[in-house]
């Protein structure tokens, strides 16, 4: 599969593994995002990136509409750069997420399973958290295999 869609969410790149985050407006996604990119993550997308299937790998890559556009509540509209990232793991932002998990759930994306898991912000480890969870349920970036 080589067409490509729009989705909505926001998706930053952790070490090469993509982060889609998504839930509702004002669930706390971009605040999330740029929590990781303080962190030394890049942007992908801030609400809208679009998917495509290469070689095997899902990939996000920055909108063309919002190529580089991140909004900061409070702020407004900055610009900074914006890469793809094969899509490793996907984050669903709720307020009843588990406290404790044993293995993600999966999203099929595109005909592709990426690992997913209900996750709660709000609090000052929750970029910590995000990483700690690609590192432990994200696929390896370059199969989208599972990294353990």
């Amino acid at each position: 599969m080589n067409t490509k869609a729009a989705y909505q969410a926001t998706c930053v790149s952790v070490g090469g593994c993509g982060i889609l985050i998504e839930g509702p407006p004002g669930s706390g996604k971009s605040n999330l995002a740029l929590m990781l990119i303080d962190r030394g993550a890049e942007l992908v997308g801030d609400d809208s990136v679009v998917l495509s299937g290469q070689t095997g790998v899902l990939r996000a890559a920055p909108h063309p509409n919002t190529a580089g556009l991140f909004e900061i509540r409070n702020v407004g509209l900055v610009t900074m750069q914006a890469v793809d990232a094969p899509v490793s793991l996907v984050l669903q932002l709720t307020d009843d997420a588990p406290r404790f998990i044993d293995e993600s759930g999966t999203l099929n994306l595109r005909e592709f399973m990426i690992p997913a898991i209900k996750f709660r912000t709000g609090d000052a480890a929750a970029a910590i958290r995000a990483e700690w969870a690609l590192s432990q349920y994200g696929l390896d970036a370059n199969s989208q295999t599972p990294s353990l």
